[in-house]
């Protein structure tokens, strides 16, 4: 506890030294709520910019040593029960616009939300953007970590890219100068996506729609959909199609190693691993950012002992762990 009054008073003094700026700027902000989990401790400093040159003179303003988190809505991250050091950065409203560009483009902030992003370039009668409907976030988090679903990725339909650097400087970046890999990009950890240009090809509106409510269906069908969850919790085994028919051991999922292992279902606090598929874990009322990490380990090794697979996590895990009652005896 005391080490938590530290970091809130570093927190007060950095607000005080950084007067003058038009965003939202406070200290020990509770982020729990903004957590697509409703987990996690206080950010240190919590930062929501108005504009683009707000932000870069926050940078400016900011000492070198204290470190910058960009959050968005958290929907593929675990905020650590003791919070975040240092400054966390979201943006907010004045960072979702979207414009229609000619060539089937689409100029988007990066705080719009992924869905809201497919939405609308359906209307504009670009295709090829509509995975993004089933992918829950924003477009910002979506390019730094590579987001993807049934066989689609950001990485394919980014032309350029806008990022303000931690020393204030924009830059924007070509997709293929990005680095896009397996759920990862080789943006800097500290750098803050501003903005994307995302290229699809013409396509009629209606079978846009079409696409997309198919797609929407089939998630609900067999994901968790109404529970609050990340997503999927760890990665398929590397070296293994993600594709291969039913039957084919070059199909491995996940899901089937953490079932075969006699997870699906497993608990642990207000944690609970999704009963309607085994690569969900969800928080099931209450849980805390430790029930969830801990829950996830305890199928880690699980599955390590019963098929020798070392599952990998998919969703991150950032910020201070509390000592649990057993550290600290």
């Amino acid at each position: 506890m005391v080490e938590q009054e530290v970091v809130a008073a570093r927190g007060r003094d950095l607000v005080a030294m950084l007067s003058g700026l038009q965003g939202r700027l406070t200290a020990d902000r509770a982020l729990a709520p903004l957590s697509w989990l409703r987990v996690g401790g206080p950010a240190e400093l919590f930062f929501q910019p108005a504009d683009a040159a707000d932000l870069a003179a926050f940078f400016r303003a900011l000492p070198d040593e204290v470190p910058v988190t960009p959050l968005g809505v958290c929907s593929n991250l675990i905020i650590r029960d003791g919070g975040l050091p240092g400054a966390s950065v979201r943006l907010g409203r004045a960072f979702g616009e979207m414009t229609v560009l000619e060539g089937a483009r689409l100029r988007v902030g990066a705080a719009a939300l992924d869905s809201a992003v497919a939405k609308r370039a359906a209307e504009a009668g670009i295709a090829g953007l509509s995975f993004l409907r089933t992918i829950p976030g924003t477009i910002g988090g979506a390019v730094r970590m590579n987001a993807g679903c049934y066989g689609s990725y950001t990485a394919d339909v980014v032309e350029t890219v806008t990022v303000m650097h931690r020393d204030g400087r924009l830059e924007t970046l070509q997709g293929a100068a990005i680095g896009f890999g397996y759920r990862s990009s080789m943006l800097p950890a500290d750098s803050i996506v501003l903005e994307a240009i995302l290229k699809g090809r013409p396509g009629a509106p209606e079978e846009i729609a079409a696409r997309m409510a198919e797609l929407v269906a089939k998630r609900a069908a067999s994901q968790p959909v109404a529970e609050r969850s990340c997503g999927s919790t760890f990665r398929n085994p590397a070296g293994y199609s993600s594709t291969g028919e039913a039957g084919d051991p070059m199909a491995l999922k996940a899901w089937a190693l953490i079932e075969a292992a006699g997870c699906r279902g497993m608990c642990r606090g207000g944690a609970m691993i999704s009963e309607k598929h085994a690569n969900f874990l969800i928080n099931a009322g209450g849980a805390t950012a430790a029930d969830l990490e801990d829950l996830g380990e305890d199928v880690r090794a699980r599955v390590k002992m019963q098929s020798g697979h070392d599952l990998i996590w998919e969703i991150a895990r950032i910020g201070v762990r509390l000592p649990s009652p057993v550290d600290m005896r």
